[in-house]
């Protein structure tokens, strides 16, 4: 699982406050931080690797990397290629459109274009909801962002989370209040065939959830105390 002494972790550094490079290029942010304090409980050093949604499964396809942290939602679609961690972080899925917009759910998407991030779930998401949406897919999320921004795109929809931080920054953006679809979990992605190092990640995120080190990081990005429960209600 390390190298080294190294852990490769695949991050999205243009996801903040997710992800992010800081004015000395080094890596920074949620994500970042969760991978090294893994890496620390390990007694190794972290290696960010920059990443993108669409390099994901690949990356661990093909053991670029040991892990990837990078608002990774569990499908069982991709669980048919990858393993997946218990939860680390819950997200709601939102639009983000400019103050200005009519926009307010779902529902108004009719002949909008929508922006989205390649490789994530959310073009999907939207068609099921809204078939007449029409979607345009970017390599990044700051590049969806800047559609919204420069009008090439009505919407944007991705994690709330990030989506709150980018409209806190910037008060020409809004988000919208309902979610546009169902809660989703985010976890640690890991190849495939190595049961042990999958139960180690478990463990260590057992204890880093609930001692208050995933909570504090939180508020430490997000600047308010994690919105929604890691475990699921049936």
């Amino acid at each position: 699982m390390t190298r080294g002494g190294t852990l490769r972790i695949a991050s999205c550094l243009t996801f903040p406050p997710f992800g992010s490079t800081n004015k000395a290029n080094q890596p920074e942010g949620f994500d970042v931080d969760v991978a090294k304090a893994m890496a620390k409980a390990l007694g190794v050093k972290a290696q960010i690797v920059d990443t993108t949604s669409a390099n994901r499964v690949p990356n661990l396809r093909t053991h670029k990397v040991d892990a990837v942290i990078c608002n990774f939602t569990t499908t069982a679609e991709r669980a048919k290629q990858v393993a997946f961690s218990d939860p680390y972080i819950v997200a709601g899925e939102v639009l983000m459109v400019k103050k200005s917009s009519d926009i307010s759910g779902i529902k108004d998407l009719s002949g909008k274009k929508v922006a989205v991030t390649k490789g994530s779930t959310n073009g999907a998401a939207v068609k099921e909801g809204n078939p007449r949406a029409r979607i345009q897919e970017y390599d990044t999320s700051a590049a969806a962002v800047l559609a919204v921004k420069q009008g090439q795109a009505d919407a944007m929809v991705e994690d709330s989370n990030f989506l709150n931080s980018q409209a806190k920054s910037d008060p020409s953006l809004k988000v919208t209040k309902d979610s546009v679809v169902p809660l989703e979990y985010n976890a640690i992605g890991v190849s495939q065939g190595d049961p042990d190092w999958l139960q180690w990640i478990n463990t260590w995120l057992r204890e880093f959830n609930t001692s208050g080190q995933s909570a504090a990081l939180y508020k430490k990005w997000f600047g308010v105390k994690p919105v929604y429960p890691l475990n699921p209600s049936y």
